[in-house]
């Protein structure tokens, strides 16, 4: 009976942890998060995380599209003098996030001269660890979608930086927006194991998603 009650109290605990996480994260990147461009504090550098330009449907993405957009007007109003590009552009020869990430900030009016790019910030801690371990940043502004940016101030926040967000819209209440907010649960706990080194937990399935977190 004891044993019940103890696998019991392990299931649910497992079951509401991601919710908790979640929520903690939320409550960390409270008051960091910013969406009015006359509002935002003004910094250095803007950390712009990766994404794909084309969804599975070979379609923009709106997820970077509003990226391009947000951190280019950031740059163009004098809010940051570079940006970042943190992304994966390893593991693939047709997957180069960084490559066409600087491509499209160029066309949008950032000059090339003040745009990095980090092609092995193949997920979002390693993003925020390389930005100041490689590049020497650590005092910047995240431009992603808001789900986004409670994890990675959350992250940065734990290592030290200075970091507050700049929403990029979504398309609210599209299938997509939906998707990657459920995926936050699972993004989130993944994303301690990697702040507290524990990576080995889930390096069986690595593969699988370190394109997604």
């Amino acid at each position: 009976m004891k044993l019940i009650r103890f696998l019991f109290k392990s299931i649910i605990f497992i079951f509401l942890l991601p919710f908790f996480i979640y929520f903690v994260m939320n409550i960390v990147s409270f008051g960091r998060i910013y969406d009015d461009f006359d509002k935002v504090p003004h910094k250095e550098t803007a950390l712009l995380l990766g994404t794909t330009k084309y969804t599975t449907k070979h379609e923009i993405n709106p997820f970077y599209k509003y990226r391009i957009k947000t951190a280019a007007q950031l740059y163009k109003r004098g809010i940051v003098k570079k940006i970042l590009i943190s992304g994966d552009s390893t593991s693939d020869k047709y997957y180069r996030e960084t490559v066409t990430m600087r491509k499209d900030l160029i066309r949008s009016g950032v000059d090339m001269g003040d745009i990095k790019s980090d092609r092995k910030g193949i997920r979002t801690f390693d993003s925020i660890k390389r930005a100041k371990d490689i590049y020497g940043v650590n005092d910047y502004i995240i431009v992603s979608q808001k789900f986004h940016l409670q994890r990675a101030i959350f992250l940065a926040l734990s290592r030290g930086d200075k970091a507050i967000g700049f929403v990029a819209p979504e398309n609210e209440g599209s299938s997509a927006s939906a998707n990657m907010i459920a995926r936050e649960f699972f993004a989130r706990p993944i994303a301690l194991l990697d702040l507290f080194g524990l990576p080995k937990f889930y390096e069986p399935w690595k593969k699988e998603f370190k394109d997604k977190f």
